[in-house]
């Protein structure tokens, strides 16, 4: 038996953008690492957030793949 959901449950109702919570909290955390000196180098700075926001795709990819099943 499927469940039907009513039109103001599935408005209550949303799937998580992962690509967005990733990134922000990538964001908040380098800006934070930034800001208390922790990170100093420029490169190492662009290289943890190219390689963060490759993270964040590759399990945005993987997210909607599965939902999708």
């Amino acid at each position: 038996m499927a469940r039907e959901t009513s039109p103001e449950r599935q408005r209550l109702l949303h799937r998580t953008d992962w690509m967005a919570l990733l990134s922000g909290i990538l964001f908040l955390v380098l800006g934070i690492l930034l800001v208390s000196g922790v990170i100093s180098d420029a490169l190492l700075l662009w290289a943890l957030l190219v390689g963060g926001l490759g993270f964040a795709g590759v399990i945005a990819i993987v997210a909607r793949s599965v939902r999708r099943l």
